[in-house]
């Protein structure tokens, strides 16, 4: 199996929806909320859902797995590392060394706390319910995951070398598997992608 960055490559539709959150962003600021809600409710294309909806599952066809020699094994949850969130001050320098784009794939990524925040100030524009098909479907690919490389049923630490801002896709795509498993390039190997990006965090 050839190895890859990502287990599928981004579509266009993907940045064309950034873009629209960008505008809307800046025209809240300006103060122009009917813009605002509008470019919002552009960027929740289904073209992006069915991307999102391609990867992560079971059944998914990007995941391809291949057996690799001496792997570690699912350990019984009494042998694990105990499973923790990075703290705020450990995201927040997640933040500075990865920036707002997904490791493997590079699409932007958003924080729930922001997209949280922009949800309640346009809600009609940004729906977020308990079922995947009824949350907006550029804010569910681009929702950003702190995702543990050696996953932490493996055996995966939660240090901060061991984990890399992800979108939602690539993060549950992958499940308990390793990158060897999956044939994933180590995105630790590549630098972060530098772009004005910034996760919508200036919504205020």
């Amino acid at each position: 199996m050839k190895l890859r960055t990502c287990l599928r490559d981004p579509i266009p539709e993907i940045d064309q929806a950034a873009r629209h959150l960008d505008a809307a962003v800046s025209a809240h600021l300006s103060g122009q909320f009917h813009l605002a809600g509008g470019l919002i409710w552009l960027a929740d294309m289904p073209e992006i859902r069915v991307w999102t909806e391609s990867l992560w599952g079971n059944n998914s066809p990007h995941v391809l797995l291949r057996s690799v020699p001496d792997s570690p094994v699912n350990l019984p949850k009494d042998q694990r590392v105990k499973v923790r969130m990075p703290t705020r001050e450990e995201k927040e320098s997640l933040h500075r060394r990865d920036g707002y784009h997904c490791r493997f794939c590079g699409i932007p990524v958003i924080r729930k706390e922001t997209r949280e925040r922009i949800s309640k100030v346009y809600p009609d524009a940004l729906p977020w319910g308990s079922r995947n098909i009824d949350q907006h479907a550029a804010f569910q690919a681009m929702w950003l995951q702190y995702d543990h490389l050696l996953p932490h049923a493996r055996g995966g630490t939660n240090d901060l070398e061991n984990i890399v801002i992800t979108c939602a896709p690539c993060n549950f795509a992958r499940m308990n598997h390793t990158l060897e498993e999956v044939g994933l390039i180590d995105p630790r190997t590549r630098e972060p992608i530098k772009s004005t990006w910034d996760g919508l965090e200036r919504f205020q």
